[in-house]
């Protein structure tokens, strides 16, 4: 018979899964009788009562197109195996002297190597998912009987529209999740990050897709971002103080912001600039998204133990690490850990205000320590460093208490441009307080303010005024000090006697 004469193919699970037998079946690469064990679709069942149909929609699919092209698919085996199933996949093909046909570069090689015939499928062409990201897109948002949808624009500034008007079918996303299985776990492209059962995360080049099935959500779901931009810090017009203060002194940053503000591009950017400056930098990222050269080491934060973590990098001792991001308590322990160790820690963390992301440090460390473990506070909105902020620990009377026996450690959160404390947190009792400092200027320093402006005939516009009893305060500029001094000192003095005041001008920076 002609049936006799066929080539007979063992396909394994990974040929199956993602749809690439099938495709070899319709293009003529596989001519012969095809051979599925039944422990493959026992263990696709298992999966299919977890939510994932990948695996029976991926055979359904090399049933049907077998028959199309007249082609026997015939099972074997038994349901439950004892061994490894691609041991008994291998001593299947050799019993039959067939070919095995699989995704796998593991099994290929494995099976060439015992004398077996093997095929090798691997993915090509574009990624199915990467078809609905046309320019400008940062995310696709796909949901079962839902149209496709997609953001458009840049972080802090986009659009929500819809990429179809028919709606997208369940069949539709098992197939572009094959697809991605195939891509991942079979090629260098990407790897699989979280699989659970009711979701998993992938890193596919540069696009990180968190894919969700029910019961963790209500329908199949997947979502997929893709970062539109790469900055280098030159980019981001930064103050040269605050450059200076990153290449020589700030060694516990916080990168904060809402979600899409450009928190992780800007750490990418800073990763860049360590590196640029000869320095060893790591990554602990959960998923590795981050787009950096090969010589920054990225670790996965799911893929290993919090304590394997922690002993790695204190063991092979990098300059720097990136953090991002930090979400839990074990999160923060590493970053505390290793800041106080004195790595170069820069942690990324979602935060509505920057003060918001200091507080989520109060309770999990001493106060006192605060300051050792954060020196600096990036605060990111619409893609831009908004706001600056340093700390420091004095011993004062907290804001808002008048008795000096009160005095104690407070940290005073200071805006870096200015100097201006915004901020203080001590403890009072039992209890952490976080207290803004809010200078309202009274009339009098109004007053006081339009007169002095008269007076320097607007020679210097950029200054400001406190009155603290006796002492008028005049803060000013760096550079405009020797303009005070030279041409308006005098002036200034005489208006202070009349004032009865004590004149002191002292630069913006160190207020």
């Amino acid at each position: 018979m002609v049936e006799d004469r066929l080539k007979v193919y063992v396909v394994d699970p990974t040929s199956i899964l993602t749809g690439v037998a099938a495709r070899a079946v319709a293009s003529g690469e596989i001519y012969g009788k095809i051979m599925v064990h039944k422990a493959i679709i026992s263990e696709f069942e298992n999966r299919a009562r977890l939510g994932d149909e990948t695996g029976l929609n991926g055979l359904k699919s090399l049933s049907e197109t077998a028959r199309l092209n007249g082609l026997p698919l015939e099972f074997i085996g038994p349901s439950k195996v004892s061994e490894e199933l691609s041991s008994v996949l291998r001593d299947l093909a050799m019993s039959m002297g067939a070919v095995i046909v699989s995704c796998d570069p593991v099994l290929v090689k494995t099976a060439k190597a015992m004398g077996i015939e093997a095929l090798y499928l691997s993915p090509v062409g574009k990624a199915k998912l990467e078809e609905f990201f046309g320019p400008g897109v940062m995310s696709v948002h796909l949901k079962e009987d839902v149209p496709p949808r997609a953001k458009e624009g840049r972080p802090g500034r986009w659009i929500y529209r819809e990429l179809s008007e028919e709606p997208i079918s369940k069949s539709e996303l098992e197939s572009i999740i094959a697809d991605l299985m195939e891509r991942v776990q079979f090629s260098n492209q990407g790897f699989i990050e979280i699989d659970k059962a009711g979701s998993t995360i992938i890193q596919l080049k540069d696009l990180r897709i968190v894919i969700t099935r029910p019961p963790f959500s209500d329908g199949l779901e997947i979502t997929a971002v893709k970062p539109l931009i790469k900055r280098s810090l030159e980019e981001y017009n930064l103050d040269n103080r605050l450059i200076e203060r990153l290449r020589t002194q700030a060694e516990g940053i916080l990168i904060a912001g809402a979600p899409g503000m450009g928190k992780s591009t800007f750490a990418q950017a800073l990763a860049e600039f360590y590196r640029s400056m000869n320095r060893v930098v790591k990554t602990i990222e959960s998923p590795r998204d981050l787009q950096l050269p090969p010589d920054v080491t990225q670790y996965s934060k799911t893929a290993a133990e919090p304590s394997e973590l922690h002993d790695v990098l204190l063991l092979s001792r990098p300059d720097y690490t990136i953090y991002d991001e930090l979400r839990d308590t074990e999160d923060f322990n590493i970053f505390i850990d290793l800041r106080l160790a004195g790595i170069g820690m820069v942690g990324v963390i979602h935060a509505t205000t920057p003060m918001d992301a200091i507080q989520r440090f109060t309770g999990r460390t001493d106060l006192g320590l605060i300051p050792s473990i954060i020196d600096t506070v990036i605060f990111m909105k619409e893609g831009e460093v908004s706001k600056i902020y340093t700390l420091e620990t004095v011993v004062k009377i907290p804001k808002g208490m008048k008795n000096a026996d009160l005095a104690r450690p407070t940290i005073v959160v200071k805006n870096f441009l200015t100097g201006e404390p915004e901020y203080e947190l001590y403890v009072f009792g039992e209890q952490t307080f976080i207290v803004p400092i809010r200078r309202r200027k009274s009339d009098y320093e109004e007053k006081i303010k339009e007169e002095i402006g008269v007076i320097l005939r607007n020679q210097v516009s950029d200054f400001d005024v406190r009155i603290e009893g006796e002492r008028l305060i005049l803060y000013v500029s760096k550079e405009d000090i020797p303009i005070l001094i030279k041409r308006f000192s005098k002036k200034l003095n005489r208006f202070a006697k009349r004032m009865s005041m004590n004149m002191e001008i002292i630069p913006k920076k160190e207020c």
